[in-house]
């Protein structure tokens, strides 16, 4: 009995003990109301903003150069209150503020000068980077500090602006959150061939230490309203964007990686030149290298089905084969010149792979791969390609009449 007494005694006090810890991590917390909640982030060429022209002006000033300009989007305790609060309709969810320099990290601690709520990038959502800014730096340059900081979520979407990156964390829209109205955009891939697959910034990284040339989603802004249009193409020997991929060039290149979850192909008769529109239910895509000696080739195999879900050719019949077959064939030969058309800016214009032709050789041919890799861009952009497109038209709505 006196060894079970000491038994229970000896699991009260552990029990005890073990319970100490978790109000341990308490103790030298931040309340999170006297935080401010760091949920986007844009980077620009340095140019100061009123505000800090005339606090330099006023104050003893800091040696730095203004090279960037870093604009963070805030969700602070004083607007959170104050929407809580009042509600109204003109009422902003969030807050914008800039700072100027030559470091990342020191602008950052800039913002110890202005505020008395420390900054919490936990919570990062999007990361907009400036065409402008990222021709002229490396993407290594503009997130090595993002990357060493533990605070930061690595899942954060890095996504490239053609105008300035700070106009895309901007609304007009009453309570809406720019940064999270950009993270949520990314999930409609189902529904389109125009958005890529999210990059985030752990992605990000793999793709600059790879040393390949990889896409960016570009955004573009108008008076508050934002859009995803087209790709930034990124040299995978620089690191810096050398162009931009329009929104018909990147749907040829969603339709060589097969990565595409659904949108559509619009087309039309050859005969009457009136509109069809293939829905997109399922995609897939095979790029089988062949090599010869020192000549290599690629063969692109693409599949899809799906439905007619538009059709403008009135003399057709959506029930009868023929017209079936006309339809899907002249959806192939948009398919094709799409996927045409991007390769051969890859290759003409631009000179660098960024549909993944190499990680396809790689696999296959790793000895080839291993003999051609460093100058791959430039063996990419001479060699020949040929494609294989086939879809097949499995529904057609409830439009039509069988006969």
């Amino acid at each position: 009995m006196k060894q079970t007494s000491n038994r229970v005694q000896f699991l009260l006090v552990l029990l005890s003990v073990l319970l100490v810890f978790p109000l341990a991590g308490c103790w030298s917390s931040h309340e999170i109301e006297e935080q401010s909640l760091e949920v986007g982030v844009a980077f620009d060429k340095g140019k100061e903003s009123m505000i800090e022209e005339e606090l330099d002006e006023q104050g003893e000033g800091y040696e730095r150069k203004n090279l960037i300009t870093s604009t963070y989007q805030l969700i602070t305790p004083q607007v959170a209150s104050s929407t809580t609060k009042q509600g109204g309709p003109q009422q902003k969810s969030y807050v914008n503020v800039s700072e100027t320099g030559d470091s990342a990290f020191q602008m950052v601690r800039e913002l110890s000068l202005r505020s008395d709520t420390p900054l919490n990038s936990s919570h990062l959502k999007v990361m907009v980077i400036s065409g402008a800014l990222a021709r002229s730096y490396s993407l290594e340059q503009l997130v090595d500090q993002s990357l060493r900081d533990n605070d930061l979520r690595p899942s954060c979407l890095v996504v490239i602006s053609k105008g300035r990156a700070r106009d895309t964390l901007e609304s007009k829209t009453a309570g809406e959150i720019p940064a999270f109205r950009l993270s949520g955009m990314v999930n409609n891939t189902y529904r389109t061939t125009r958005i890529l697959p999210p990059m985030s910034l752990i992605k990000l990284a793999s793709k600059i230490q790879s040393g390949s040339s990889f896409l960016l989603q570009n955004i573009v802004s108008a008076n508050g309203e934002i859009k995803f249009a087209g790709a930034a193409v990124i040299k995978g020997k620089t690191g810096k964007m050398i162009g931009f991929l329009n929104e018909e060039e990147l749907e040829g290149v969603t339709w060589i990686t097969g990565k595409g979850q659904g949108g559509l192909v619009k087309s039309f008769d050859k005969k009457t030149r009136q509109l069809i529109v293939y829905e997109i239910e399922s995609m897939k895509s095979h790029i089988q290298p062949h090599v010869k000696g020192n000549n290599i080739s690629f063969d692109v195999h693409i599949e899809s089905e799906g439905r007619l879900s538009e059709n403008g050719v009135v003399s057709g019949n959506p029930f009868e084969n023929q017209f079936l077959k006309k339809a899907q064939k002249a959806s192939e030969k948009e398919v094709e010149y799409l996927v045409k058309n991007v390769v051969e800016k890859m290759q003409k214009e631009y000179k660098v792979d960024v549909a993944g032709f190499g990680n396809r050789l790689r696999i296959t041919h790793p000895r080839v791969w291993k003999r051609v890799k460093e100058n791959w861009d430039q063996t990419f952009s001479e060699v020949p390609i040929n494609y294989d497109v086939k879809l097949t038209i499995k529904d057609y709505g409830t439009s039509g009449s069988k006969k």
